[in-house]
């Protein structure tokens, strides 16, 4: 493995630099915080809620491993949507507690912070696996039919496309995700691998919202991926789908004193251009 220095550095100050102690306390304080909401995800659907500045919410396996495809958007302006290439840049490609979920330009923010993650102590297995990709992106029906020939209409990606469609958002909104719980890495050709689930019933994934924010869940089809969704060995893995909840708790409002929401990037430079530089044509 190599040591070479990360390329994205946090100088001191920056909104890079995480308030760990901030988050640590909220992940402690379970006396100082109140279910406002909580639902089940059943196999193979999506689902998509609201979580306003200052909650937390939390995707819990409730009956074993499952991995879950995650979006999420502003919700006042689902322009401004996760960013997973960014993520991984400014923080790992699999995240776990202290990173953040960043938007994508022009706002550049953080949108969530991890505050808990049961399977933090999981690292890096024999095969170089780790949990909560940000590395793939979502299963979808176009690839499904270019590999088999056939349609499924519950990949993640149709999944999520349903999902958001009672909140007037469609297909062109969807983006690439949070593979929550999934284990992935390369293996030695370059090559992207995925493995079983490791979670176990009753582990979660906990996000503190920095912004106002609307989320969408799969529960993957591919359910906790020891079964091949592609390839010779492959087969129907319906078996091993289980469902997954979301919980959304209210923070007493004095963990939260000294927290505001991150400002928007504050770039103004207008890409060098000036306005007599713009020419509009028919």
């Amino acid at each position: 493995m190599s040591n070479y220095p990360a390329a994205y550095q946090v100088t001191k100050g920056s909104v890079l630099s995480v308030d760990k102690a901030f988050y640590d306390q909220i992940a402690a304080r379970q006396d100082a915080r109140e279910v406002a909401e909580s639902f089940v995800v059943p196999i193979r659907s999506g689902r998509a809620w609201k979580v306003r500045a200052g909650q937390v919410f939390r995707i819990v396996t409730v009956e074993g491993p499952q991995v879950a495809d995650l979006n999420m958007w502003n919700l006042h302006n689902p322009r401004e949507r996760m960013w997973a290439s960014r993520t991984r840049q400014l923080q790992q490609a699999h995240v776990s507690t202290h990173d953040r979920l960043w938007s994508t330009l022009p706002f550049l923010r953080p949108m969530a912070t991890i505050t808990d993650d049961t399977l933090a102590h999981y690292g890096v297995d024999g095969d170089g696996g780790r949990v909560h990709d940000l590395l793939g992106t979502r299963c979808d029906p176009y690839v499904n039919r270019l590999l088999t020939g056939q349609d499924f209409h519950f990949h993640c990606h149709s999944n999520l496309t349903r999902a958001i469609a009672p909140h007037g958002l469609t297909e062109y909104d969807v983006h690439d995700v949070l593979n929550v719980f999934q284990c992935t890495g390369l293996n030695d050709h370059d090559q992207y691998f995925m493995k079983a689930c490791p979670a176990k019933q009753g582990d979660y994934l906990e996000f503190f919202a920095e912004i106002d924010l609307l989320c969408a869940l799969s529960t993957c089809p591919g359910g906790d991926l020891s079964v091949p969704m592609w390839g010779p060995d492959a087969r129907d893995p319906i078996d091993v789908c289980r469902p997954l909840g979301v919980e959304i708790h209210d923070l007493d409002p004095a963990l939260l004193v000294n927290w505001a929401p991150p400002e928007t990037a504050s770039y103004q430079g207008n890409h060098g251009m000036h306005p007599e530089q713009v020419v509009w044509k028919d």
